[in-house]
């Protein structure tokens, strides 16, 4: 059993962010896990799952909404902000680490999706962060994709979106929706994200169909992937899926590849992206390999930052 209660705290520049605080029964391990998930995504969607799962293996774990998403403050709302994140992320280790329960030498990182990406920039950056794990993980880099749309067409899509990206009439920023179903603009296009969030399966209150134009700009100019570079001594394991269109298990091997370091890297046989999203049959193999490699290096060891 767990228990699990609504919480805030609040980021350095001053915004407050709404999470979900998981604790078993008995805190066994007395250790935490922080997780951020997918784009657009909200603290009751994949990462509810994922917390859950580590909770019942005995972990603390804190799920929670990044600004801008959620029930979290932020402004403009539905705005992809990286650097924001990236303090997000830094403002929930220290939450967890005040944990009357926890013990603030064992604070790991879960990244699912786009957050494998921003879980793996911070924990290099961040050494309170003692153990990583990243599910099929979308690694931005914009090396990466100025060399797979060309120099040329990388640079007239940042034109557009910095056209777009400006406030309407009305003062609020342009948006496109996240998923759609059928033909038509989205930020994820095409049906499997949509079978994911535009369904019940991904169907929460806090979700919404929207994002702003200039959260596109954002993810083509961060570098999640040089968080690779700078990981020391912290040990990472990437789990991702054999089959993924839309996070490229190519790019999880070239992150894995330039860690030096403690390191792992866990295919898991899927069909498609979301299958590591809700799926049981891929999901709980992830949570087990997930709860696995915390044992190891949290539990058992803590490693000397």
């Amino acid at each position: 059993m767990t228990i699990a209660r609504p919480i805030t705290f609040t980021t350095p520049d001053g915004i407050t962010l709404a999470g979900m605080l998981r604790e078993p029964d008995d805190v066994t391990r007395r250790a935490a896990i922080v997780l951020t998930g997918p784009f657009t995504g909200v603290k009751e969607q994949v990462v509810a799952i994922y917390a859950e799962g580590l909770a019942r293996r005995g972990y603390v774990t804190l799920a929670f909404d990044h600004r801008n998403f959620g029930a979290s403050g932020g402004h403009p709302r539905q705005h992809e902000d990286s650097a924001g994140k990236l303090a997000d992320l830094s403002a929930a280790v220290t939450c967890v680490a005040a944990h009357a329960d926890v013990d603030p030498e064992r604070v790991g990182l879960i990244g699912i999706c786009l957050g494998a990406g921003y879980a793996l920039k911070s924990a290099a950056f961040d050494p309170r962060v003692r153990a990583l794990v990243t599910v099929a993980g979308a690694y931005n880099s914009p090396q990466a994709m100025r060399a797979g749309m060309g120099l040329d067409a990388y640079r007239d899509t940042l034109r557009e979106l910095t056209v777009k990206e400006q406030a309407t009439s009305d003062g609020q920023p342009m948006m496109l929706p996240a998923v759609r179903d059928g033909a038509g603009e989205a930020a994820m296009p095409g049906a499997e994200p949509f079978d994911y969030y535009g369904t019940d399966r991904g169907a929460v209150p806090g979700w919404r169909n929207e994002v702003t134009y200039g959260s596109i700009r954002q993810l083509l100019t961060f570098d999640a992937a040089v968080g690779a570079d700078f990981l020391a001594v912290t040990p990472a394991r990437i789990i991702h899926g054999t089959r993924d269109e839309y996070c490229s298990p190519t790019a999880a091997q070239e992150v894995f590849d330039r860690i030096d370091g403690v390191r792992d890297l866990m295919w898991i046989d899927t069909t498609n992206h979301i299958d590591l999203y809700d799926r049981p049959r891929y999901v709980e193999p992830a949570i087990e390999a997930c709860a696995d490699w915390f044992d190891d290096h949290l539990v058992q060891a803590t490693t000397a930052h």
